[in-house]
Parts: structure tokens; sequence; C-alpha cells
């Protein structure tokens, strides 16, 4: 009949797909399949879960994490205690766990407050409802304004984490504080992802 081809069934054998292969194909299928069928099914049947993405043997998130929630309960010039919270959640489909953080000041009259690196700290959760504790260890360049952060064990997909970041006081002159934050997933020659930036509003308290 015109306009009609009709290709006979192919044995999955000639494909070199092996015999583990075969024995997942659906039940009947193991022995002959159309072509077409049988590469579909071949294709699906290798195909890997999700997982960090590699290119050129540098690490890459596969959904990486694109918001950053900065929480501050102290917010007038100079006050102290001071605690700024930075809240990121990775998706379950991260590919990836995250194995550190940096964040920069990129935005602000005062450039000069101080930090206290040593009582950094890292948690499960969001601020006044903090899960589980975790490690973290933290560098701060003071002329870059910039915290490096690194998760000894690394936040896996799923989890929201937030990272406590405590100066000895809040900056000294009233302004809209901005700190821009990147992702590092956990693996070899790790490439970061730009997340967001993190707003602090400092105000000046009415003097009367």
């Amino acid at each position: 009949m015109a306009g009609v081809s009709v290709h006979a069934p192919l044995d999955v054998r000639r494909l070199g797909l092996g015999e583990g292969l075969r024995q997942r194909l659906p039940q009947g299928l193991g022995g002959m399949v159309p072509p077409l069928a049988a590469l579909t099914l071949a294709l699906a049947a290798a195909a890997p879960a999700a997982r960090a993405l590699e290119l050129g043997g540098r690490t890459q998130f596969v959904r990486a994490p694109w918001k950053v929630t900065l929480t501050s309960y102290t917010t007038n010039v100079g006050q102290s205690p001071a605690e700024y919270f930075f809240t990121l959640s990775l998706d379950e489909r991260a590919g990836a766990s995250l194995g550190g953080m940096t964040i920069q000041q990129t935005r602000g009259a005062d450039w000069q407050f101080p930090f206290a690196v040593e009582r950094t700290r890292a948690f499960l959760g969001v601020p006044r409802r903090e899960g589980r504790r975790i490690p973290v260890e933290a560098a701060f360049d003071p002329a870059a304004r910039r915290f490096s952060l690194s998760f000894p064990e690394p936040v896996p997909p799923g989890a929201t984490v937030t990272v406590s970041l405590r100066p000895w006081f809040n900056p000294v002159q009233a302004d809209t504080y901005l700190f821009q934050v990147t992702a590092i997933p956990a693996g070899p020659e790790p490439v970061a992802s730009p997340v967001g930036v993190g707003t602090l509003r400092i105000y000046q308290p009415n003097e009367w």
C-alpha cells in the first residue's frame, strides 16, 4: 500500500544493551520490540537520577537557590547586640548539597562597622523557629566586606538553612544596606550561583 512503511521488530540483543537492561524492559519486550520503542526504552533505562551537573570537571547546581531573606530585630543606628539572619532554601531537585556561601556588603553609608566573626552560626529552619544547629566555618575580608562560609556537613537538597552574622553593633549611619549572597555547591571545582540580595534598613531614631 502506497505511503505506508512497515518495520520489522528489532531484537534488543542486537542493540548491545546487555542482559541487565533487557531484564529492566517491560515483561514481554525483552526479546522483540519495534526499533523506536527499543531506543526510547534504552535511553529511559540508562538515564541517571538528578544529580550535580559537572561540566569540565566543575560542579554546578541543577536547580540553584534563587532567593535570600535577611532578617534583623535590631534596626537603629549603633544598636547592640545585633544579629543578621540570612535564610535560603534549597530545591528538592537542587542536584547538589550546599557546601558554602559568600555574603558581601554592596551598599551602605557605613563601610567600617565590625563583625564578631567567631560568633557566626548556622541552623536549619528560620529565625525564632530554629532547628538543628549545623557546623559552619567563617572568614571575613574587611576590605572587600565579604564573608566566606563553608559547611563541613553540606546542607542537603530540600532543606532551609539560616546563617547568623553578628556585628559588634549596627552601622552608625542610617541607610539601606545591601548584601549580595551566592551559593556554592558541594563538590569538586564548584561553580557559585548568585542567590539574591538581602536588604537591611538601619534607622536614626527620632530625637525629641
